[in-house]
This record gives structure tokens, C-alpha cells and sequence, in this order.
């Protein structure tokens, strides 16, 4: 669904524009820290150190390409969730851990795990504000109406400074009937905003892992990133309408 490619991008996008940026790794497959140009077999301190309690988040800090932070997972994350189903307060163990490097950055992006398990109720419990990136085929409807169950409980029981920011289209394309039937509907089916312009699919975002950058870096002037560049300078705007509200 272009989750992991839509935080890196997003994340370099930020940067372009002066901002302090982290990005947080919570998914065991470590598929950001790999785009990022990390080797998850070298890391010696992850978000899984912090997670359990043996390491802080500025521990786990590593500075890659594009003026980016990052906080690697590796694959011993995929543990971490039985580790925390015993501990008080559970939910809340990422957002107490980033309370500590709250300064140092002004955006702070989090890439979830496909699953809804309690490292991505940790993350909804840290976040102020939701992305939700969907590939414009049908099918991806599904999963987004239990998503959006999920994060109703998160608002009324962990969080409710919880924002939904709006739906991300990815993966569009403009030539398909389908893409543009999918693209018009979303919106109204589940009364979210839809981020513009769409994502749309091109073999560059594949590319862009390889060398450890974003699109932004290997294909600068390209369809993709400018797309992500807009919907970066989008929700800047937003953040700046949370603050003032």
C-alpha cells in the first residue's frame, strides 16, 4: 500500500523544507530502515531496546541521507508485543519514550506494522495526527473500515487529541476507469479528507530503496515526488491549523 515508501518520502519532503524530522521504524520487517540505507543485521540499538525498557530513543538514533533521523527496527520486534501485552500502561510506552527527544524535532513520523496489534496501538496513542495511505483498488476499502474502528477506540479510551489528517491515495493510475472510480469514492464512503494530488504509480519509488534514499533523492523532479512534496506542504498547513485551534 506504499506505507513505508509514503513515510520515507513524506520524512525527506519535511526535510526539504527545513524540518527537524525522525522517523520511527515499527514494523519487524524493517523495510524503512533498509530504505534508508541501514542494515537491520548491523543495528546494535532499535526500537525494540526502547520498547522493552533497555534503551532510550536517542540511544537508537541513527542520521541517514537527506537530513533524516531514524529510530531502525529489527527483526527481534516481532517479540516485543508479547513482552508488552504484561506491562501497565502498555499503550503508552512510545509515547512516553518520545516525550524525551519532544525538542529536537518539529515532525515525528511513525510506520506501523500492516497489523493492528499493540505496537500500532502504541503508535496511534503517541500520534497527533493519522495518514492513511490506500492503493486505489477496491479491495483496499476493506482494511481501512477496520482501521478506522480501531482508531475510534484509540480516540475515546488512549487518545483523544487523535486527528485523522485524511486518506492518502497511492499507487494511482490515471489511465485505469477503475483508479479514478476507486479515487472519487473514498472520500465520501468514509467522510475523511483525501490528500492531493494522488500518489501515482511509477517503477521509480522501487528504485529509490536501493540506494538508501527517498524518490525525492533519485528521481528529484519526478511525478512521484512532486506528488509527495504537495501533500508534505499540505499537512504542514494542517499542523499549523492544529496549533492555532
Amino acid at each position: 500500500m506504499a506505507k513505508t515508501t509514503s513515510v520515507a518520502s513524506l520524512g525527506a519532503a519535511f526535510a526539504e523544507r527545513g524540518e527537524r524530522v525522525l522517523l520511527v521504524d515499527l514494523d519487524a520487517q524493517a523495510c524503512l530502515t533498509f530504505s534508508l540505507g541501514v542494515d537491520p543485521d548491523t543495528v546494535e540499538t532499535s526500537v525494540n531496546e526502547v520498547l522493552i525498557g533497555r534503551a532510550s530513543v536517542a540511544d537508537a538514533v541513527v542520521s541517514c541521507a537527506e537530513g533524516l533521523d531514524l529510530v531502525p527496527s529489527v527483526i527481534e520486534l516481532a517479540g516485543a508485543e508479547a513482552q508488552l501485552l504484561s506491562r501497565p500502561g502498555r499503550e503508552y510506552v512510545l509515547r512516553t519514550a518520545l516525550e524525551t527527544v519532544a525538542d529536537d524535532y518539529d515532525v515525528v513520523l511513525l510506520d506501523c506494522s500492516p497489523s493492528l496489534g499493540v505496537l500500532t496501538l502504541n503508535a496511534l496513542t503517541a500520534a497527533n495526527g493519522l495518514v492513511i495511505p490506500m492503493p486505489c483498488e477496491m479491495l483496499s476499502h476493506r482494511g481501512v473500515g477496520q482501521l478506522l474502528d480501531t482508531v475510534t477506540d484509540v480516540q475515546r479510551i488512549l487518545n483523544p487529541d487523535l486527528r485523522i489528517l485524511g486518506i492518502l491515495p497511492t499507487m494511482f493510475d490515471g489511465r485505469s476507469n477503475h483508479a479514478q472510480a476507486v479515487l472519487a469514492d473514498v472520500g465520501e464512503r468514509y467522510e475523511l479528507p483525501v490528500l492531493s494530488p494522488p500518489i501515482p504509480k511509477t517503477v521509480r519509488f522501487a528504485e529509490a530503496p536501493a540506494v538508501g534514499r527517498s524518490i525525492l533523492s533519485t528521481s528529484s523532479s519526478s511525478k512521484g515526488a512532486s506528488a509527495y512534496r504537495e501533500v508534505a506542504a499540505a499537512l504542514l498547513a494542517t499542523r499549523g491549523e492544529m496549533r492555532a485551534g
